[in-house]
């Protein structure tokens, strides 16, 4: 394990030196989590049913293509006359991301675990990256009270 240094500042900072890097954390505001979900097509109103649940003010989705660990779907091509079958090198894929306050991250990613695919078939896969912060345009309100529902704009 590298040597893990913490000096405070004045303001409430802290510094964390990690093998040359430094990462900053304002105590002030909290740590938020950015998940990047990569779900099948069918599986978008489970992932977005989740987050409304949990009062989630924001995401993003896009389609993506990529291979892993998930079965890849064979498909029927057409050449001429003749139809054969084949298995694509790369599989589309549904990828959400959102930014999602500490508090609320483990409680989304049981949800999303428990309620989609099974230990036989598993349908996606959750990456998890810590956020030093989230400043929202315009008002210059920033940490994870932006992050819900319960934010208001006055």
């Amino acid at each position: 394990m590298p040597n893990l240094n913490i000096n405070r500042s004045s303001s409430g900072s802290c510094f964390l030196e990690r093998s040359r890097k430094t990462y900053l954390q304002d105590l002030r505001l909290g740590v938020v989590k950015e998940l990047n979900i990569y779900i099948i097509e069918e599986d978008l109103s489970k992932v977005t049913d989740t987050l409304r649940k949990c009062n989630v003010s924001g995401m993003a989705f896009d389609e993506v293509q990529g291979a892993g660990r998930m079965k890849r779907r064979e498909i029927r091509e057409r050449d001429g006359w003749s139809v054969r079958t084949v298995t694509p090198e790369y599989e589309g894929r549904t990828r959400v991301v959102t930014v999602v306050p500490d508090s609320l991250a483990k409680e989304i990613i049981e949800d999303l675990m428990d309620n989609i695919g099974s230990q036989n078939e598993p349908r996606g896969i959750i990456f998890v990256k810590e956020v030093s912060n989230a400043y929202e345009i315009g008002t210059k309100h920033s940490g994870e009270t932006i992050l819900t529902h319960e934010h208001h704009i006055s």
